[in-house]
Parts: structure tokens; sequence; C-alpha cells
């Protein structure tokens, strides 16, 4: 299909039309060919004036936290209230195959069947941050078809996996009760970006659920609240982060989430924050791009592809130090 097929199919096609469209244009950006490259690039320059009227939640937590079945639950609950649900969940890739299952779908049995719904599967491809490299691109994709609550589920929370919260409205973060050590996610440098903790699977022990809960909302103040020592003043203006508690697999809670969600939305819609921090993520994702591209003219030129394998070696030998082959190499590049 070309460009403008995907287009219109995208933006005005019936609901199968689309969707196949959805996922040939996903497929298109994910693409390393340069031809295909260039393609997507147009396309997504096409379907810009359709984007930009959803919301973007972003969610992530440990694995086994219950990301997947809450996100069902979730989407369920909004299709059931007139809105579109696209889900875009990133699976890790193996680092000795470089494969990934791609099965979330599977968890997702009831909403990966709905004709509302669109779910798409992603591979991290050694990408840091939770994310895939193209996410940003497809859920600009998913905007332009009409999908007006786009999902990002990450693959987990590490030290640099906090990516997500750089291109969504809204950072989710899951937390278990009972999980050990209360700080772990202090240190993981991860609370401070959450704009909303929650505490799933409460029903299992719902005393360990409420301890977790006013541990996590101490540790918010402790953190002052994003970094900011001013927001430790209460401000009605002001978005204070919360902590709730639901059990996923029983559907309890979920409209409590979606009202602190709402709650949320209209006010960093009011007071311009969210505007705010949309034009900073397209500054930052740009210059993601940006470094991204030189790294892969880096590795093409032709003085460098000559040189690298001897200057590696020469590192691995110990003969030269790692610094000093790689102002070499760039050196070559310039």
């Amino acid at each position: 299909m070309t460009s403008v097929d995907l287009y219109a199919g995208i933006v005005q096609g019936a609901a199968l039309v689309q969707r196949r469209a959805m996922a040939k244009a996903i497929t298109l950006l994910e693409s390393t060919r340069a031809d295909h490259r260039a393609q997507g690039d147009g396309l997504l320059t096409s379907l810009l004036p359709h984007t930009g009227k959803s919301f973007r939640l972003g969610i992530s937590g440990v694995p086994g936290v219950g990301k997947s079945t809450f996100i069902e639950a979730l989407g369920l609950y909004l299709i059931d209230k007139g809105h579109r649900v696209a889900v875009l969940t990133i699976d890790p890739s193996s680092t000795v195959s470089g494969g990934s299952i791609l099965g979330d779908k599977t968890r997702m049995e009831h909403l990966s069947v709905h004709e509302k719904a669109y779910i798409r599967p992603s591979p991290s491809s050694g990408t840091l941050g939770g994310v895939a490299e193209k996410t940003r691109e497809a859920m600009l994709v998913c905007e332009a078809a009409g999908y007006d609550i786009v999902i990002v589920e990450t693959v987990g929370v590490g030290q640099s996996e906090t990516a997500v919260a750089n291109m969504t409205d809204m950072f989710v973060l899951m937390q278990l009760p009972n999980a050990g050590d209360d700080l772990q996610a202090i240190k993981k440098g991860v609370m401070e970006l959450a704009d909303l903790v929650v505490i799933n699977k409460a029903d299992i022990d719902p005393d360990a659920a409420t301890r977790a809960r006013a541990q996590i909302m101490s540790s918010l103040r402790l953190l002052g609240l994003h970094g900011n020592p001013e927001n430790m003043h209460h401000d009605q203006a002001i978005w204070h982060p919360q902590v709730i508690q639901l059990s996923a697999l029983k559907g309890e809670g979920v409209d409590r989430f979606w009202a602190s969600v709402s709650e949320y939305r209209g006010l960093q819609s009011g007071n311009g924050c969210m505007k705010a921090r949309r034009q900073q993520q397209a500054k930052s994702w740009m210059w993601e791009r940006i470094d991204a591209g030189l790294k892969q003219r880096f590795r093409e030129h032709p003085n460098v592809r000559t040189a690298l394998a001897e200057t590696t070696q020469q590192v691995l030998a110990g003969g030269l130090p790692a610094s000093t082959a790689a102002r070499a190499l760039l050196d070559l590049f310039d």
C-alpha cells in the first residue's frame, strides 16, 4: 500500500480497512529500510493534523504486578463509557536471540477482540526506557485513526525504564502490596515521575495494601512531590500525586482510578501544564531521533567502517584506550 492508501485507510476507512491500514503503517514506521523510512516520514506528516486529540496514558510496573489484567479491565470500562481505546504494549527482546514473544494480546483476550479497541505489541529491540523506538510514531497513527484514549504499557520498571513518562500525558506506576523494600521504587528514580500510584491486587491482603498506600504517600512527601519544594504547600491549581488501591482481577476500583485520571486531565488542561508537557516531549523526541540518526550515520560512514574493525581489535588487545579510539573514529567521521 502507498502512503496515500495508508492515509485514506487510517483517517477515512471502515473498521476492518482502518485496522489493516494501521497495522501496515506501524510496520512501515518500524522498518529500518531507507525507502520505508522516507515513506513513513511522509505518512506521519500527512497524519499530523489529525493527531493530538487523545489522552495518552503511560502505565509501568514490575513484572507480575498485573499490568495486562488492569489494562484490559480499564479498556473495557472505557469502551462501555463510549471511548475508543488503543493499547501499545512493549515486549522485551531477548539479548541472546533478539526475538520477542509479543504475547500481550493473549493476556487481554476480551479487549483484543473488541471492535472499539486496538492492541499493538512491539519488541523493545534493545531500546532503553522500556518502550520501543517507534512507540511515539505508533501513538500518532492511533490518534489519527480516532482512538481517543491511547495506553502505553512498558516492559517493567528499572533504572532507565522511565521513558514512557516522557511521551504520555499521565504516568501511572503500579505497585504490589507486600512487595518488599518500599524504598526500592524511590531508589530506582521512578517514583518522582509518577502522577498516580496504583496498588493492585489489594483484595489479596487489604491490610498490607493499606500499609503500602500510607508508606508510598509518605515517600511522595519526602520526595517533595516531583522534586519541587514549592509543591509541598497544597495548591488547588497544581496536581498532587495520589495513591489508590484496586483489584484489576475483580474489577474493583477501576471507576475510582478513572475518576482520578479525569481530575488530573481537567486540572492539567486548565492550567496549561499538559500543553507545555507535550511541547517539551516533542522537542525531546526530535533530539532523540537526531542522536539515533547520527549514531547510524557514524556506523555507515565509509572511513569509520574501514577503520572500525582494526581499532576495535586494538582496544580489545589493550593497546589503545577506549576514549582515544573513540576520538580517532570521530575524527574520521568529521
